[in-house]
C-alpha cells in the first residue's frame, strides 16, 4: 500500500476513508482498491484510533452515494453514454451486452453479488442502470450490498490487526485473496442456483412421461 495513503487516513479518519471509498464508486481510480483501504482502516480500529461501528457506517454511506449517483446517470442518461462514450469508460458494448443478459438472467442474487464482488461493483451498478431496473429494486440492494462489504472488509482488516506488518506489505497477495474469496462466493451461488433449476425442471418432466 502507497505510505501516503497510510499517512492520509491515519491523518484525517472518516473523511478520508469517505472520500477514499466515495470516489471510487464514482468511477473515479485510486491508488489502491477500495477493500484495502477499508481493510487498513479496520486495522486502526484494532489499534483503537478508529472506531469501528464508525468507519463501517462512514463506509456504507460513501459505498452507498457513491454507486447511486452511478446507477441514476446511467439510469437517466445511458442511452446517450454510450452513443457518446467517453474514453474514460473502460468498457465495450460487448462486455455490456455479456454483464447485461447475466444479471437479466440471474436476478437480483446477480446485482447483489456483482455489488460485493472486487473490481466487478461499479460495472454492476452501470449495467443496472442501463437495463432500466427500477430505483425500488436497485436502492435496498445497494444498501444490504454495501453492509455486507463494509462489514467484511473491515472486520477482516480488524482481526489481521496483530498480523497488520505482515499482512501490510503483501498487497497483490490479499487481491489475490479477494478474488478468491469472490470466485468462490460466486461459484457456490451459481451450484445453488443450478440446483434449483434442475431440481425445478424434474417435475416438470415427469409430468411429461
Amino acid at each position: 500500500m502507497p505510505p501516503e495513503v497510510f499517512v492520509l487516513i491515519a491523518k484525517y479518519g472518516y473523511l478520508a476513508i469517505f472520500a477514499l471509498v466515495f470516489s471510487q464508486e464514482i468511477g473515479i481510480p485510486n491508488p489502491i482498491p477500495n477493500e484495502l483501504v477499508l481493510m487498513f482502516s479496520g486495522y486502526l480500529s484494532f489499534k483503537q484510533i478508529l472506531s469501528l461501528p464508525l468507519l463501517i457506517l462512514t463506509a456504507v454511506i460513501a459505498d452507498v452515494i457513491g454507486t447511486s449517483l452511478l446507477y441514476f446517470t446511467f439510469y437517466l442518461f445511458g442511452k446517450y453514454i454510450l452513443n457518446n462514450k467517453p474514453k474514460w469508460l473502460p468498457i465495450s458494448q460487448k462486455k455490456i451486452d455479456k454483464l447485461s443478459t447475466r444479471v437479466q438472467n440471474g436476478g437480483l442474487w446477480t446485482i447483489y453479488l456483482g455489488r460485493i464482488t472486487p473490481f466487478i461493483r461499479g460495472y454492476t451498478s452501470v449495467i443496472t442502470g442501463l437495463l432500466q431496473i427500477k430505483p425500488r429494486i436497485f436502492l435496498p440492494i445497494a444498501v444490504i450490498s454495501a453492509l455486507t462489504w463494509s462489514s467484511v472488509c473491515v472486520t477482516t482488516g480488524r482481526l489481521l490487526g496483530p498480523y497488520w506488518s505482515d499482512v501490510g506489505n503483501k498487497v497483490v497477495n490479499i487481491k489475490v485473496f479477494l478474488i478468491t474469496c469472490a470466485a468462490i462466493i460466486l461459484l457456490v451461488f451459481y451450484l445453488s442456483y443450478l440446483k434449483k433449476r434442475i431440481f425445478k425442471k424434474q417435475p416438470e418432466d415427469n409430468r411429461d412421461l
